[in-house]
């Protein structure tokens, strides 16, 4: 706590009183080392008492004074009633003996304290002379121990006195375990951080912040529920359990969530680190949850003048003591220049202040060429500052700000493109493209820029939902939270107002919003974006908004013209595609339905998401959400997604995505059953199988004799490779997709019996997924499903169908990097030559789950080499 204005009067009272100088030879005043010498002095004191009382030497080195100056009782002369001599002698023995016991339970309650012990402690490593004058007094307790328990109707606490201050002198004691914030923190040294702790009792103490960090960025296994509300309680509980103050709590908090950030430069997982979702746990997350415990105080105690409140004011120890763990603090390549930017305009700040410019709105326009080096401490105190978590005195702080001056090689900070669509400039394309690139650093500008996604032209709804889907949900750490409320309200807000999918108004309403659905979409697709989104705990919402999304756009059927779903066009397909695999990417689609996965003999149990559960936990929310106020300080702070009507969504709202589903599952339990020939599916997989196969053979192929082998066959008649036409199907994508799978069948029996080579096989499954991207869902599961009954026969690699690649190899690998790196997965130089061939044959499912909307143009590249 902050010292009051008398302290020093009080310390220098409290020594003056003790005779600290006198007795231990201190002659100073430093609050800390009095309060250590009150405790020894107190304790001796007290032991003294006990044993005067009782009529024992207490042990005292020669030439000490007693606490009493008088020994004895003695005869008082203020008997004004006359009482009679023994009653007076009786009572005061009374008095005697029960002020004795009631000492004896004090001095009791003081060792046994931990923090008393922890200061007794300090005495015995560091001032074993005057800690020798507490032994002697041991030494005379135990020698009367037996006298003093006949004495004494409490005395069996002399045991346990005893055993309370010997233990302080065992070299094995550790009297308070949970400070190990301290060593956890600075990396630089390179050993093993669990090496430099002393006990496993040290590391287990705020290991539960670590666990859940890690297990919440964990990409497969995605959350309903909001981060912010799991971080708040598990903060609280901790802050409890192990008797820590708020600074300790939140320093450990901080330090657990930059060791995350930390763990993304060589993540266990190969070169997908997650880095946008680790930083948005550090920078918007964990602040949102300190700003939720805080409130709970401000709530509790009210606003008191300018009081700091406890909490608040451990917030501040705690970012003040993270100046010194400079190995934590160091940034990603990828935030250098947000930290330097942090820092500068601290150190602007600073340079003004001390100038004497008071005047907020002339700071930027003073030394705007004063540069600073910038760590990850800047972005945090920017994120809290922004939440009025603390104030902009934190750039006035010791250490924080560490200028490097003017730079003459650096060019001079630009103008924000988001001031100048403050300013009224029309979104034409390159102020489109800063604003994608830049994250928003005002709610005033996100509000403007909502207003427009809702309102404006088709042109400009467009061109608004492509920039809020941009730099600002990912990396607007300060405001990511009103962000991705924005989003999910847009996505709600794009469904027709009545609950039908099929009607005529509602499809054309579908049609009339694809462009900006489209890019939402799109924006979605971006590997750590569904992951934000699941952090915040609005996967069910988004959930809720995808499904009819894919019920319409899967019943509408493509243009008779289509023949491929170019990345960036809109059309039909692209829009169902997207909507369906992010749709997919919210629970493991691929995987036999079940609530629970084990992990392994004996490990923990784990509960996995499905679509039904999705659905459920979206449901109680808007029950909850009816029947009461919001409660979750999560949802007041996501740009008011209640706002939005909603009611409740159940599967069966959605036959064809229910049909779909329950065939997913069939799937995967079980091989496909036979087809007939008068099944409707059975000539939509023709129609597939003559486009996939168009170029297989030289003359002509027949997807009759393609299949032919199989029990479950798919028959047709002959079609000419010429006949493009033909061999383009024009279905509705849930029509398709329910055919790929009897597809799939056909193609991998007609290769098991040498009918189709391997190589066709890959370059038609590349044809089928460049048609309908969705179709990679139904590859996925169906593979998945095939692999593990394993009843195929290997794949022949010959070098004859497969001839060598050698000769490209290079092109082709540096082409996959730069397609991965648009998807912000970097693999560096570092790796060996073709890891990018093996990551992908390794990581293709993580990759459809993460990163579906890079697939496409690397089916194109290197899917001869990757199956």
């Amino acid at each position: 706590m902050e010292a009051g204005p008398n302290r020093d009067k009080i310390t220098k009272s409290i020594a003056d009183a003790l005779q600290l100088l006198k007795n231990y030879g201190y002659c100073g005043t430093e609050f800390g080392h009095v309060v250590i010498m009150f405790v020894l002095a107190l304790v001796t004191k007290l032991i003294d008492s006990i044993l005067e009382d009782c009529g024992f030497p207490s042990g005292m080195a020669e030439g000490q004074e007693s606490v009493y100056a008088i020994e004895g009782p003695q005869p008082m002369d203020l008997d004004v009633k006359k009482v009679p001599t023994e009653n007076q002698n009786e009572h005061r023995e009374q008095l005697r003996r029960k002020n004795t016991v009631m000492a004896l339970d004090v001095l009791h309650m003081m060792v046994a304290d931990r923090k008393i012990q922890s200061f007794l402690r300090l005495i015995f490593l560091n001032m074993p002379e005057k800690f020798s004058s507490l032994s002697q007094r041991l030494s005379s307790i135990e020698a009367h121990k037996v006298a003093l328990e006949t004495l004494l109707p409490s005395g069996h606490k002399i045991n346990d006195l005893l055993i309370d201050i010997q233990k302080v002198c065992n070299a094995n004691y550790q009297p308070n375990n949970k400070h190990i914030v301290d060593v956890l923190g600075n990396m630089r040294s390179g050993g093993s951080l669990l090496g430099q702790l002393t006990g496993a009792g040290r590391a287990a103490c705020w290991i539960i912040f670590d666990i859940y960090v890690e297990n919440a960025i964990d990409g497969k296994h995605l959350s309903g529920i909001s981060a912010i509300e799991v971080l708040k309680e598990v903060t609280k509980t901790l802050q409890v359990l192990n008797e820590a103050s708020w600074q300790e709590t939140f320093k450990a908090l901080w330090i657990s969530a930059l060791r995350l950030v930390q763990r993304a430069r060589e993540p266990l997982e190969g070169p997908i680190p997650h880095l946008d979702a680790r930083l948005c746990m550090l920078l918007a997350l964990i602040p949102l949850s300190v700003a939720a415990i805080l409130k709970e105080e401000s709530d509790m105690f009210g606003a008191e003048g300018s009081k700091i409140l406890p909490r608040r004011q451990g917030l501040i120890s705690s970012l003040q003591d993270l100046i010194q763990y400079s190995g934590l603090l160091v940034p990603p390549s990828s935030v250098v220049n947000a930290a330097n930017s942090a820092a500068s305009k601290a150190a602007i700040f600073k340079s003004n202040y001390n100038a004497g410019v008071v005047n907020s709105s002339m700071v930027a326009q003073i030394d705007s060429s004063t540069k600073a080096v910038g760590n990850m401490l800047h972005l945090i105190i920017e994120a809290c500052i922004s939440r009025n978590l603390i104030d902009t005195s934190a750039y006035l702080w010791p250490g924080y700000v560490v200028s490097s001056g003017p730079l003459k090689d650096t060019t001079l900070p630009q103008e924000s493109p988001w001031l100048n669509f403050i300013k009224g400039a029309p979104l034409s394309g390159p102020l489109i493209d800063a604003l994608v690139a830049t994250p928003a650093s005002s709610v005033g500008e996100l509000d403007k820029l909502y207003n427009i996604a809702a309102n404006g032209s088709e042109e400009e709804k467009t061109a608004a939902a492509k920039i809020l889907c941009g730099a600002s949900l990912v990396r607007g750490w300060n405001i990511q939270e009103h962000v991705v409320g924005m989003v999910v309200k847009l996505l709600l807000a794009s469904l027709p107002s009545d609950s039908s999918t099929s009607t005529p108004g509602s499809i054309n309403h579908y049609l009339a919003q694809m462009s900006t659905l489209n890019e939402i979409l799109l924006g979605l697709s971006y590997g750590d974006a569904i992951h934000i989104l699941s952090l915040y705990g609005t996967v069910p919402d988004v959930a809720a908004a995808l499904m009819p999304l894919c019920e319409a756009f899967g019943s509408i059927a493509p243009p008779p013209n289509h023949k491929s779903t170019i990345l960036g066009e809109t059309s039909v397909y692209s829009v169902f595609s997207c909507a369906f695999l992010c749709l997919l990417r919210l629970w493991k689609f691929y995987r036999p339905p079940q609530e629970y996965c084990l992990a392994g003999r004996g490990g923990s149990v784990r509960m996995e998401l499905t679509l039904d559960y999705l659905l459920l936990m979206r449901n109680n929310r808007i029950d909850l959400s009816n029947s009461s106020a919001p409660s979750r300080d999560s949802y007041d702070n996501m740009g008011s997604v209640n706002e939005v009507p909603a009611q409740p969504v159940y599967i069966d709202s959605f036959p064809k995505l229910r049909a779909w589903y329950f065939q997913n599952q069939a799937c995967i339990a079980s091989t496909l059953s036979g087809l007939c020939n008068k099944n409707p599916v059975h000539q939509v997989a023709n129609k597939i199988l003559s486009m996939i196969c168009r170029k297989m053979n030289k003359g002509g192929i027949s997807s009759g004799n393609l299949s032919s082998a199989s029990s479950s066959s798919v028959s047709g008649s002959s079609v000419s490779a010429s006949d493009d036409s033909f061999q383009r199907p024009a279905f509705p994508a849930w029509e398709f997709l329910e055919a790929v799978p009897f597809v799939l069948e056909a193609v991998l029996t007609a290769c098991a019996h040498g009918r189709f080579s391997s190589r066709d096989l890959t370059t038609s499954l590349r044809d089928l997924v460049d048609f309908l991207p969705a179709s990679l869902a139904a590859i996925v599961s169906y593979f998945s499903a095939e692999i593990t009954r394993g009843i195929w026969k290997p794949v022949p690699m010959n070098g004859i169908e497969w001839p060598s690649p050698g000769a490209s190899l290079h092109s082709i690998e540096a082409e996959i990097k730069e397609i991965l790196a648009s998807a912000g997965v970097q693999i560096h130089s570092c790796y060996p030559r073709m890891i990018c061939i093996r990551f992908l044959h390794i990581n293709l499912v993580a990759l459809i789950h993460n990163y579906c909307h890079v697939l496409i143009p690397l089916f194109h590249l290197c899917s001869y080499v990757v199956i």
